[in-house]
C-alpha cells in the first residue's frame, strides 16, 4: 500500500476531492427501501418482529422474556469489573459530566419597559432512546459519552439499545451502563431497535429522542423516523484530517491516521494537509511501516486506499480552507503555533490543538464528547451535549401598559400579512372596558 501524495494545485487532487465530497453525500443510499420495510414491520408487529428481526440480521435467538437486560445482570458486571477497568471508565465517566455540566443552558426571565414579563424555560426531555453499537464489538465509551449528557441535563429515563452477540453484552459495556445510569437496556441493534424506540412495543416504551451513532441502517432509520421522535444527527464512518507542518512527527501523523481509520466500516477517510513535502513522503514511509505489524492492518490499508491522501499545500491559511470544504469529523493541529490556525478554522466537529492532543484523547476521556458531527455536517452541526437533551419554551406575559403600546402595532404587522382575524384577537384587548375587567379579575 502506498498513500498517494498529491498536491492542491493539481487536477488530480480537485477530482480526487470531488469524489471524497460525493462519496460522503451518498453515504446510506440504497439502504432506505430495506429500512422502511424494517420500520414498518415493527410498528405492525412490535416485539415479534423485533425478535423476528434479531435473528435475521444479528444471528441471536432471543424471546422476548431476553430482550431486556435485569438490572442485576448490570450490577454484576460492574462489580465484577477488574479494579483498573474500573477505574479507567469511572475516570472517564466523571471528567464528561464535569464538561458537559458547563454547557447546561440555564431559564431566564426579564421585564421590558412595559413590565411585560418574557423569558425562556429550559426543561429536560423525558424520555431518550441512546444507541450504542455492537454485536462483535465492544464500546463503553460510547455508553458513556451518550449517556452522560442525558443525565447531567436531567433527563428522567435513559433507553439504551445493543445489539448483543450470542445473546450476551460484554462486561464492560454492562459496566459502563451502570456508572451511567441507565434505566432501561435492550439487546436489540439496528433499524428495528430505532423502529422501536420511536415508535414503542409491548416491551420497550416509545421515547422522545433518539441520538447515537450506528452504521448505514440505524442512521437512515434515525432519519425515516424524525418527526416522530427527534434525532440528534445522522452520523457517518470515522474521519480525520490532519495539519501538519515541517515540525510534525511523522510517526505520530501515521499514527492519528489509522486510529481513526481502524474503526473498520470500510468508508473512514485519514487525510493530511502538508506544507512539507519532505514530512509527506516520511508519513507514508511511518504508515507502511506502522502497518506491518498491526492488528487491523487489513481494514486500515482498504480505508488508506479509497479515502487516503497525503497533500501538499502552498501555506496553513490554504490547509485551513481546504479543512473547511471537507469539515471533517476531526481536525488536528500539528503546526509550530496550532493556537493560531483556530482562526481560520469555520468547519469541524472537534480541533484537537497541538501534537500532544491526538483524537483518541477527545474518543476516550478529555471531557467533549466523541460523537461528533461526520460527512461535512460540521458546516451547522454540533457535538453531542447537555444542551441536545432539553427543550426551550417561551414564556410572554403581557401588562395594561404593553398592550396599549404594542397592540395597534400588532394589529398593523396581522394586516400586512393578510391575517384579519390575528389582528382583532389584539384589539379586543385594546377596548378600555374589557381591558379593565380583566386587570380586576387578575387583581391588578
Amino acid at each position: 500500500m502506498s498513500l498517494p501524495i498529491l498536491s492542491s494545485r493539481t487536477p488530480a487532487f480537485k477530482q480526487w476531492l470531488q469524489q471524497l465530497l460525493e462519496h460522503r453525500s451518498a453515504l446510506g443510499n440504497g439502504v432506505e427501501g430495506a429500512v422502511a420495510s424494517i420500520i414498518e414491520a415493527v410498528r405492525e408487529r412490535g416485539d415479534d418482529a423485533l425478535l423476528e428481526l434479531t435473528e435475521r440480521y444479528d444471528h441471536v435467538t432471543l424471546s422476548k422474556s431476553d430482550l431486556r437486560v435485569s438490572g442485576q445482570e448490570i450490577a454484576r458486571a460492574l462489580s465484577g469489573l477488574a479494579r483498573d477497568e474500573r477505574k479507567a471508565l469511572e475516570t472517564a465517566a466523571k471528567r464528561i459530566r464535569e464538561f458537559h455540566r458547563r454547557t447546561l443552558e440555564k431559564s431566564f426571565s426579564y421585564k421590558d419597559q412595559f413590565g411585560m414579563r418574557l423569558g425562556q424555560l429550559i426543561q429536560p426531555l423525558a424520555r431518550v432512546g441512546i444507541y450504542v453499537p455492537g454485536g462483535a464489538a465492544a464500546y463503553p465509551s460510547t455508553v458513556l459519552m451518550n449517556a452522560i449528557p442525558a443525565r447531567v441535563a436531567g433527563v428522567r429515563e435513559i433507553v439504551m439499545v445493543c445489539p448483543a452477540a450470542d445473546d450476551v453484552h460484554p462486561k464492560v459495556v454492562l459496566a459502563a451502563a451502570a456508572i451511567a445510569e441507565i434505566d432501561e437496556l435492550y439487546r436489540i441493534g439496528g433499524a428495528q431497535a430505532i423502529a422501536a424506540l420511536a415508535y414503542g412495543t409491548r416491551t420497550i416504551r416509545a421515547v422522545d429522542k433518539i441520538v447515537g451513532p450506528g452504521n448505514a441502517y440505524v442512521q437512515t432509520a434515525k432519519r425515516m423516523v424524525y418527526g416522530k421522535v427527534d434525532i440528534d444527527k445522522t452520523a457517518g464512518p470515522s474521519e480525520v484530517l490532519v495539519i501538519a507542518d515541517d515540525s510534525a512527527d511523522p510517526d505520530w501523523v501515521a499514527a492519528d491516521l489509522i486510529a481513526q481509520a481502524e474503526h473498520g466500516s470500510g468508508g473512514e477517510s485519514a487525510i493530511v494537509l502538508t506544507t512539507s513535502r519532505t514530512i509527506a513522503m516520511k508519513v507514508v514511509e511511518a504508515l507502511e511501516n506502522a502497518l506491518l505489524d498491526l492488528p487491523r492492518a487489513p481494514a486500515v490499508k482498504a480505508v488508506l486506499e479509497k479515502r487516503g491522501a497525503v497533500v501538499l499545500v502552498k501555506n496553513l491559511p490554504e490547509a485551513c480552507e481546504i479543512a473547511n470544504q471537507i469539515a471533517p469529523e476531526h481536525l488536528e493541529i500539528e503546526v509550530r503555533q496550532p493556537e493560531q490556525l483556530l482562526k481560520w478554522v469555520r468547519a469541524a466537529g472537534a480541533v484537537f490543538v497541538g501534537p500532544l492532543s491526538p483524537a483518541p484523547l477527545g474518543d476516550y476521556l478529555a471531557g467533549p464528547n466523541h460523537i461528533l458531527p461526520t460527512g461535512g455536517t460540521a458546516r451547522f452541526a454540533s457535538p453531542l451535549g447537555a444542551y441536545d437533551f432539553v427543550k426551550r419554551t417561551s414564556i410572554i406575559q403581557a401588562t395594561p401598559a404593553a398592550v396599549a403600546k404594542l397592540g395597534p402595532v400588532v394589529a398593523q404587522l396581522a394586516r400586512m400579512e393578510g391575517f384579519e382575524g390575528h389582528a382583532r384577537a389584539i384589539e379586543q384587548r385594546l377596548k378600555e372596558p374589557a381591558a379593565k375587567r380583566r386587570v380586576a379579575r387578575n387583581g391588578r
